[in-house]
């Protein structure tokens, strides 16, 4: 066992600078984890910076001064955040404010289908069909006591003053992240060994899967929503633009969010159409536009990306969301992007970097 060990020490951390590296992701993480909810601001710049970088690069290539380019891209970000907060957050309030009401029909309707149960199959028992019915109404009672009181008045009105504060510091958080990246990252260089061949490779690795994912994972939220609403819209779907935004978000959770966002889906489109030619042909181009995403869209967006094991991807899943609630839920894969490149990256540098 001890060979084992000293022959995995030898491999993995006998450069100086594996061992620096390591201390110095250990400290990231726990200060993540200690002081997460008083950085958020910060860390949402940062990862929105990291985004944007990217435009600001390609405008500074085609001989635009940084400086200028900057300024345009923040701008643009300025402007989609003023978008997003008084054009699309407006409207999907007023859908789920209309779809609460409608909440109580659909159960009243599928409450009253479960009581037939018993009466058209014999082989369902009374007491089975009574006992779901009266489970399924303890659980939607709960969320939506959660929903209307789980906050106290003081607790919206700090949330109210956070959101406030947020649209205010974040861009300028991301407005100085980007205007002066150089002037940062000179002045963290000073707390770094001089010696810093390994960092250095594994953050290109880095920065070529977790830049590649997110900003792919963006266009595909963007594809299949609107390809969604697009069918939805169609149809005459009820509560189109909701459903398309949660079918587009849930993107974010591979194989598990799909099929969560798929059960409000068919309810809605089963109690508006009923058993019907609409419903089926809606299903049919649903299916339709999941499959050109697993076998077409996919494939394109993430051909430079390193894929996780559907495994791995349950686990970061109940890893993060069980430490971050809905954030670590939200951002579990690029964690676990982020996590994949570093180990696909550290034995092939650690092994052979420079000292």
């Amino acid at each position: 066992m001890l060979r084992l060990f000293r022959n995995w020490y030898d491999r993995h951390l006998s450069d100086p600078q594996a061992v620096f590296l390591l201390v110095l992701l250990l400290s990231i993480f726990a200060v993540i984890v200690t002081l997460g909810g008083m950085l958020t601001p910060v860390f949402a710049a940062i990862i929105i910076a990291y985004l944007l970088e990217w435009f600001v690069r390609q405008l500074a290539r085609w001989g635009m001064r940084r400086i200028f380019a900057v300024l345009l891209v923040w701008l643009v970000f300025v402007l989609f955040l003023l978008i997003l907060m008084f054009g699309v957050l407006p409207l999907l309030s007023v859908q789920i404010a209309d779809l609460i009401p409608e909440l109580s029909r659909y159960w009243a309707k599928g409450e009253n289908y479960l009581t037939h149960l018993s009466q058209d199959y014999q082989f369902i028992s009374p007491e089975f069909t009574q006992r779901l019915i009266e489970d399924m109404s303890e659980i939607v009672s709960t969320i939506g006591k959660n929903l209307l009181l789980g906050g106290s008045l003081k607790d919206i009105t700090s949330g109210v003053i956070a959101l406030i504060v947020y649209l205010v510091l974040l861009p300028l958080l991301v407005f100085f992240f980007l205007k002066d990246k150089q002037l940062i990252l000179n002045w963290l260089g000073r707390f770094l060994p001089p010696q810093r061949s390994l960092m250095v490779q594994v953050w290109s690795e880095l920065d070529r899967q977790l830049g590649n994912y997110i900003r792919g994972k963006v266009w595909e939220i963007g594809i299949v929503s609107a390809a969604t609403y697009l069918l939805f819209a169609l149809f005459g779907l009820k509560y189109a633009f909701l459903l398309a935004v949660l079918v587009g978000v849930s993107c974010l959770i591979p194989y598990i969010g799909i099929i969560i966002v798929s059960a409000p889906v068919l309810v809605v489109a089963y109690f508006q159409f009923g058993y019907s030619s609409d419903l089926l042909w809606l299903l049919i181009w649903y299916l339709v536009i999941q499959g050109l995403e697993g076998s077409v869209l996919v494939p394109l967006l993430f051909s430079g990306v390193v894929n996780l094991h559907p495994v791995a991807i349950i686990v970061s899943v109940l890893v993060f969301g069980g430490l971050w609630g809905f954030w670590g839920v939200f951002f579990a894969i690029p964690l676990a992007t982020l996590i994949n490149a570093l180990l696909h990256a550290w034995p092939n540098t650690a092994h052979g970097a420079n000292t």
